[in-house]
């Protein structure tokens, strides 16, 4: 598997992450991740709606939790053909967890825990940790890739402005 050093600092450091990474104009790799019921959520199980992939460590860390709000907050504002997920390594149950006390509604949580399949797939677990890296996809009707965030520390919440600008884009 491909390994990239370097591209992101996780804790102060430069971390490895793992997969190929993707170009805005790839075909979005599918993935199976397990949403908060425990059943299999396929990225193709969206096709023909703008899809926003948000990526990040942990929904029990502050960055995390403060980007996942905030995505729920503009999911309301995005209407019914923009989906919006976010992908942890945290297990359904913490997520579903997390939902119900944040009052998190409009974004899908899903859990890459078991194959890390988008980790891999996307090119953004980081090696030592066994976490994502935080890092946002913008993924239009036909499944392509249009826009890509790669946080370079993984501490801080990613600029929301382009990736709302993108999605509208594909409205």
């Amino acid at each position: 598997m491909e390994e990239r050093v370097g591209s992101v600092m996780f804790g102060g450091k430069p971390a490895t992450l793992l997969g190929k990474e993707l170009k805005v104009g790839d075909a979005a790799p599918d993935f199976t991740a397990v949403g908060n019921d425990l059943k299999p959520v396929k990225l193709s199980d969206f096709r023909g709606k703008v899809v926003v992939i948000s990526a990040v460590p942990s929904l029990d860390t502050p960055v995390c939790d403060m980007e996942t709000r905030r995505f729920n907050t503009e999911a309301a504002k995005l209407g019914p053909d923009v989906v919006i997920l976010t992908v942890s390594m945290d297990l359904p149950f913490a997520q579903k967890r997390w939902c119900g006390a944040a009052g998190v509604d409009r974004v899908i949580t899903l859990s890459d825990h078991r194959e890390a399949s988008f980790g891999t797939s996307y090119g953004v677990l980081l090696k030592d940790v066994r976490l994502l890296a935080r890092c946002v996809f913008v993924v239009d009707r036909q499944g392509v890739i249009r826009y890509i965030q790669l946080v370079k520390d993984v501490g801080t919440e990613p600029d929301y402005a382009p990736v709302l600008e993108a999605v509208k884009g594909l409205q």
